[in-house]
Parts: structure tokens; C-alpha cells; sequence
């Protein structure tokens, strides 16, 4: 019996033709699979003993391959040999919409690992982590609407119209959150340029406190006296800030006055006592110290010291060592210091005609 007559009668020409099509899918998919085994047992014993995140990146990209989605791009290659228009039409869509997903698992493995080695980077800086995790997620949703666009363009879906819609209909909600987005482009804009971090204690315009948190909205402060205090971010950038944290130092001024009474000389010096009381103490650098002013009352003296050290409590023990020990030393050397008071002096005359008295007076 002839074999060639029998397999044309039993299989026909077509039916061969298509098992031969399934036998290279199949043998393609099995030679994938081996090589994705092989690969990622290999390449996770090496990312175990590297510190490189390269190879770590490969093996999640291997593991996130689906074969549902690898089988669709295999079958329409193995198609392109069968005279089959119709079918491969449908293989052919259906591998690019499958090729577009297995695209967009592998672009979320990039996201993924960026986010992670940024925020690795950050880790102190709470800011910068929350930043990340706004371009992760925008990061995401502009990759899904790009795959889905050019999904649905396969399709034979008008994408055009729908891209024209699109961008009308962000103008009008871009308009009506304008308020919202100037705050999201006002959080982008402090942690990019950081005028301040978390725990910085700082000023804005009359509110003072220690930063909390900076999201993507609003900025939250812990002030002194207990309370939150929860500032916009586009309103915080509009404002004058005062980051009292990153002072290298910081400028004391004080003033005093002492009596009239006091004689010149030890008017001269107060200056000499001031600097050695601030020269003893370290942190401090003495600056000036000068009789500033006759005053109404008093004989005023200026003082200015820096505190080396942007610490507020320092500054204020500091302070008060500096003035007890000032008070201690104006004592030992009898100098009497001034408070406001104003001294009259009146002149008794016999000729009362020397004496102008107001009307009613005699």
C-alpha cells in the first residue's frame, strides 16, 4: 500500500500542514520554557551573590512572563507558512494585544525597581518617599493608557476621536482643579528643591512649628504649643519661610541700661565685663559690645554674641548664663542697673510774680 496516498486520504494536505504548525509552536514553547527555567534558577543564584540590581531585574522580568500571552505571538508565527488569511488576521491581532500586555508586566518590573532603589536612596527623607510613590502610580496610569490606546488602535477603533476627547476633557478638569494641581506642582516643587524636610523647625509667616509630613496637597506642622497647623502647599511656597534647622548659627542681641549715676569708668568697663563673661563659655563667639545710646533714663548698652549651633535650647541656657552672671558681675562692681523713671525738678522763688500759675491760682 502506497503510504503518501494514505496519508493524503486520512490527513489531506491542510490538516498536515496545521500539525506541523502546532508541532513548531510546541516545540518553540518548549525550548522557551527550558531556557526560562534554566535562566532563572542560574541568574537568581548569581543576583544572591551580587549586589548588582541588574541581574536582579532580569529574573523578575523572566518571572513575570506569562505563557498564555508568549503562546499567542508563537501561534501566529508558526501560522505565517498555512494559507489561512482569515485565521492568521485573528492570531495577528490577538499576538499584538497579547504582546502589549506581556510589554506593559515588563514595564511595571522597571517601575517597580525604580520606585524601590529610589526610595532605598530616600529612606529619610519621608518627602522624597511619598513623591516616588505619586510618579509610581502616574508613572503606571500613563503606561496603561498608552497600551490601551494602542490596543484598542488594533482593534480598529477611531483612536483619534477618542485622543481629541480626551485632551478637551482634561482641560476642562485641569481648570476646574487648578487649585488641586497647583498643589500637587507646589509639593513636587518643595521636594525637588527642599526648601525644608521633615523635622525642620520653621517659620511661615506668622506660624511656627516643626514639619510632620508634606504631601501632595498640604504640609502639616506640629507647633510649639501643641496644636497641627495644616498649610496648602501652593500657599507655603507663596510665603516667606524661615528654616530655623539650618542655621549654622545663631545671632543674640540683648540691651541693657544702667543709671546716670555711674562713673565713667566703670562705664568703660561694662564692655570689658560682658566680653569676658561670654569668651568663658564655649559655643559661643563674642561679637561687640558698645554703650549704644543716652538714653531717656537709662545709659543703654548693646551686646551681640553668636550661638554656635542651631539648637533653641542651647541658645536660651546659654542666655540665661550670660545675663545671671552679668547681674552677678554689675553688683560686685556697683553699677546699678536703670528702669524707667523720670526725676522733676522744682525751684521755689519768693517773687511770686517770677511764677507764671495757671488761671484760678494764687
Amino acid at each position: 500500500m502506497n503510504l503518501d496516498w494514505l496519508d493524503n486520504q486520512l490527513l489531506g494536505e491542510p490538516v498536515r500542514d496545521w500539525l506541523m504548525a502546532l508541532a513548531i509552536a510546541a516545540g518553540t514553547l518548549a525550548v522557551l520554557a527550558l531556557i526560562k527555567r534554566v535562566s532563572v534558577h542560574r541568574l537568581a543564584a548569581l543576583a544572591a551573590r551580587t549586589e548588582t540590581e541588574v541581574d536582579d531585574f532580569l529574573v523578575e522580568v523572566m518571572r513575570r512572563t506569562r505563557w498564555l500571552l508568549v503562546l499567542l505571538p508563537v501561534l501566529y508565527m508558526a501560522t505565517l507558512s498555512l494559507d489561512v488569511p482569515s485565521v492568521r488576521a485573528v492570531l495577528r491581532t490577538a499576538a499584538i494585544l497579547a504582546f502589549l500586555l506581556q510589554l506593559g508586566l515588563w514595564s511595571l518590573v522597571a517601575i517597580d525597581f525604580w520606585v524601590d532603589s529610589a526610595r532605598r536612596k530616600r529612606l529619610e527623607d519621608a518627602a522624597s518617599v511619598t513623591m516616588i510613590g505619586a510618579f509610581s502610580f502616574l508613572g503606571k496610569a500613563m503606561l496603561w493608557t498608552v497600551i490601551v490606546l494602542v490596543a484598542l488602535d488594533n482593534l480598529g477603533v477611531n483612536v483619534t476621536a477618542l485622543i481629541a476627547g480626551l485632551g478637551v476633557g482634561g482641560v476642562a478638569v485641569a481648570l476646574a482643579l487648578q487649585n488641586i494641581l497647583g498643589d500637587l506642582l507646589a509639593s513636587l516643587s518643595i521636594v525637588l528643591d527642599k526648601p525644608f524636610v521633615i523635622g525642620d523647625s520653621i517659620q511661615v509667616d506668622n506660624f511656627n512649628g516643626t514639619v510632620e509630613s508634606i504631601g501632595l496637597k498640604t504640609t502639616h506642622l506640629r507647633s510649639v504649643s501643641g496644636e497641627q497647623i495644616v498649610i496648602s502647599n501652593g500657599d507655603l511656597l507663596r510665603s516667606r519661610i524661615r528654616n530655623y534647622k539650618r542655621m549654622g548659627e545663631r545671632r543674640v542681641v540683648f540691651n541693657f541700661g544702667v543709671v546716670y549715676k555711674t562713673p565713667p569708668d566703670k562705664l568703660a568697663r561694662i564692655p570689658e565685663i560682658v566680653r569676658g563673661l561670654i569668651d568663658k563659655r564655649e559655643m559661643v563667639r563674642f561679637d561687640r559690645a558698645h554703650l549704644m545710646r543716652l538714653g531717656d533714663s537709662s545709659l543703654d548698652f548693646e551686646a551681640v554674641y553668636f550661638v554656635l549651633s542651631s539648637d533653641y535650647l542651647l541658645h536660651m541656657d546659654l542666655q540665661q548664663e550670660i545675663l545671671l552672671g552679668l547681674l552677678r558681675r554689675l553688683e560686685e562692681e556697683g553699677i546699678a542697673l536703670a528702669y524707667p523713671s523720670r526725676t522733676l525738678f522744682f525751684e521755689r522763688s519768693s517773687d511770686k510774680s517770677a511764677v507764671n500759675l495757671p488761671a484760678g491760682f494764687s
